[in-house]
């Protein structure tokens, strides 16, 4: 069974998946400016009313749901009659089990079907994240780059395109492809649906680019720690400069994350990783990264109680003193006086708060004075 579609009823306007394509093209290899915003249904979208929307998050997609029942319960109706019906409704845009629910109970071929028009036609994120959601009940090969490409307005499109990618058998492949090129809530998405596939094939990515230095890496860094074995690989004999830097950041981020990921309080490995991380510093050129990472978990480490850190008293003192004895060497404070800006915000933050309190030479005059 066959879904028709009529070409060019959508008139002039550029759809979402256009938009996607037309952003990729121009950045290929990089992360959308803005995530694509602002979308092309971005006026349409803040002037919908939410009165469609059910006081009771169990009901949310249960009217979404009715319109899909009541649209494949009726063999000649083509895909496009969707767009009225779904222009108002509330859509959710994470995996919603009535939507799901409606796909299942409906004519396989004709699902898929339909779901790949809408996002491939869809002009208001309503009818794609309908077609995204159809998408994720299947498992058809040929929709992967369909998905990637709407994927890549990841900050609405991410949950579904990840969710819909992780189903399928190049799944990994293809979510490593979409991890690359989304930010923010976005690639949280991504790397947690990488996680969720185990290791197998993507480790040696999660372990050297999942965390990109945006806050919101605290949803999954612990994730991607104890899915990717974090503690096995740092202490192996085959480390690199990506794999150390990367653990600094993983670190970094699990110190102060609490409230949205897994801390080092509750990261069982935290005294081994934290030392076998400080020794590998101690082995590497300099730079301003570095320093900040390292200052920043000796801060941390420095500032909370070890059973907060993950560690013993002995092994929190330890690891510290490892820490400030990379960071006090000559070189290691010329790089971080170099490198750094000193007309930066971040620079009197970090000049204020941690080179004061860990008395970081490279920083004393600096600390002294007015910040700058």
């Amino acid at each position: 069974m066959s879904v028709t579609t009529e070409p060019g009823l959508l008139g002039a306007r550029i759809t979402l998946y256009e938009h996607a394509l037309r952003l990729h093209q121009q950045h290929p290899d990089g992360v959308l400016p803005r995530d694509g915003e602002p979308y092309p249904d971005a006026e349409r979208h803040r002037s919908r009313p939410s009165t469609r929307r059910a006081k009771d998050q169990r009901l949310h997609g249960a009217d979404v749901a009715a319109i899909l029942d009541k649209h494949f319960s009726q063999p000649d109706t083509r895909a496009s009659e969707l767009v009225d019906a779904l222009g108002d409704a509330y859509v959710p845009i994470h995996r919603n089990d009535h939507i799901v629910a409606a796909a299942l109970r409906a004519n396989r071929q004709r699902v898929r079907e339909t779901g790949r028009w809408l996002v491939r036609h869809g002009t208001d994120r309503n009818v794609v994240t309908v077609g995204l959601t159809l998408l994720t009940t299947d498992t058809a090969e040929d929709d992967i780059p369909l998905i990637q490409t709407i994927g890549l307005l990841s900050n609405w499109f991410g949950p579904l395109a990840a969710e819909a990618l992780q189903r399928r058998r190049e799944g990994t492949e293809a979510l490593l492809w979409l991890a690359e090129r989304v930010s923010g809530w976005g690639r949280v998405y991504v790397v947690e649906a990488l996680c969720r596939q185990g290791p197998a094939r993507s480790r040696a990515w999660l372990l050297r680019h999942a965390c990109d230095g945006d806050y919101l890496n605290g949803y999954f860094a612990g994730q991607v720690a104890t899915t990717a074995h974090l503690h096995e690989a740092i202490t192996s004999a085959d480390v690199d400069d990506e794999l150390i830097d990367h653990t600094g950041r993983l670190l970094r981020v699990m110190a102060d994350c609490g409230g949205m990921g897994m801390t080092l309080e509750h990261y069982p490995p935290a005294p081994v990783v934290l030392a076998a991380h400080a020794a590998h510093l101690a082995q590497q050129p300099p730079t301003a990264n570095r320093y900040v990472d390292a200052a920043i978990i000796a801060d941390y480490l420095t500032a909370k109680a070890p059973n907060r850190c993950g560690c013993t008293a002995e092994q929190r003192d330890h690891i510290v003193q490892k820490y400030l004895a990379v960071l006090d060497r000559p070189d290691w404070r010329d790089a971080v006086r170099t490198d750094l800006d000193p007309t930066s915000d971040f620079f009197a933050w970090f000049t204020r708060h941690v080179a004061a309190r860990l008395r970081l030479g490279a920083f004393s005059d600096a600390a002294d004075g007015d910040g700058r």
